[in-house]
């Protein structure tokens, strides 16, 4: 346990001391905000006022549960600030089940901790990160503290300054929420590595966008195909053959638009291709969007698109 005297005794060893935690306390915040940009500030936004409140560290809980406890409360703050970062429940007006400020997580940033890195593939996966953000903010800390990080009960009421009873509640509410919102997923901690099903899909992916193979495409596809392109609204469940056809009408595919060159990647513990389209006259490939797969059975169950265009995304170059 770290001493409370050594915490206060400078800032550079503050900084040693607290440093060590941060890819796991960003990991917390972009669990409660599924936002990789936001989980960043909320990070900093964490070792700032920790070091403003050194002096309120006493030694009695860990380092660690000091900090966890902080950036929880500074992503509330955040959360309360920001209504539109909480979808409305269903059965009210204006709900909808899209999370249009979702952002991918670069497998990079992850803890390098081997059984953090374990836990992490179910509860990092874009579906458990959009279920979670259908909780109320403070049902959403409590289901983390409690069921993705395993604290008891009384540590995270005290975290939250609530009643041992009130988290009891919160979290037996935000359970049947998952359950609901998790249909047909399983969460059984699988390890972090993909599979050769996962491995083979992606790259088969990848080689039916550079060789313009529509047919190819559509074979790699569930007809059951769960499909979504961010930050654009709507989530569908589509056939394949249709899908394919959308993205054709879409221009995607039409002369001037079916030069890409691609490679794999992970994001949040999930297989994903980086995809780079070159423009008429453009004598470079420039990053366009990232596909993240969920593959079920060896075919792409749920393909989730994330714009890239323009942007220096997760540490990937922007030409190929």
């Amino acid at each position: 346990m770290t001493d409370a005297s050594s915490l206060n005794a400078d800032e550079a060893r503050f900084a040693l001391l607290t440093e060590r935690h941060r890819r796991e306390l960003q990991v917390h915040c972009y669990r409660m905000l599924a936002n990789y940009e936001d989980a960043r500030d909320l990070t900093q936004e964490t070792f700032l006022r920790a070091w403003h409140k050194r002096e309120s560290f006493k030694g009695n809980a860990t380092l660690r549960t000091w900090l966890y406890r902080i950036a929880t409360n500074a992503c509330l703050d955040f959360l309360e600030k920001r209504e539109d970062r909480t979808p409305v429940p269903a059965g009210l007006p204006g709900a909808g089940s899209e999370v249009l400020y979702l952002q991918p997580y670069p497998d990079r940033m992850l803890p390098e901790d081997p059984q953090e890195s374990v836990v992490a593939r179910e509860t990092i996966e874009l579906a458990f990160i959009v279920a979670v953000q259908h909780l109320p903010p403070r049902q959403r800390a409590v289901f983390i503290l409690r069921d993705v990080l395993g604290w008891p009960a009384s540590k995270a009421a005290d975290a939250l300054e609530l009643t041992v009873a009130s988290v009891t509640s919160a979290l037996q509410r935000s359970r049947v929420t998952m359950r609901e919102q998790l249909a047909g997923h399983r969460l059984d901690w699988r390890s972090p590595e993909l599979s050769s099903d996962e491995r083979d899909v992606v790259k088969s992916y990848i080689d039916a966008h550079e060789r313009n193979d529509l047919e190819g495409l559509t074979s790699l596809l569930r007809d059951d195909l769960r499909f979504a392109m961010l930050p654009d609204a709507g989530t569908s469940t589509t056939t394949a053959k249709d899908a394919v056809d959308g993205w054709v009408s879409g221009g995607l595919f039409q002369r001037g638009h079916d030069d890409w060159r691609g490679t794999t990647t992970t994001v949040n513990r999930m297989p994903a291709a980086a995809l780079y389209l070159r423009a008429p006259g453009d004598a470079e490939h420039r990053l366009f969007a990232i596909a993240v797969l969920h593959v079920a059975e060896g075919k792409i169950a749920e393909l989730t698109g994330f714009d890239a265009s323009g942007k220096p995304w997760l540490g990937l170059p922007p030409t190929r």
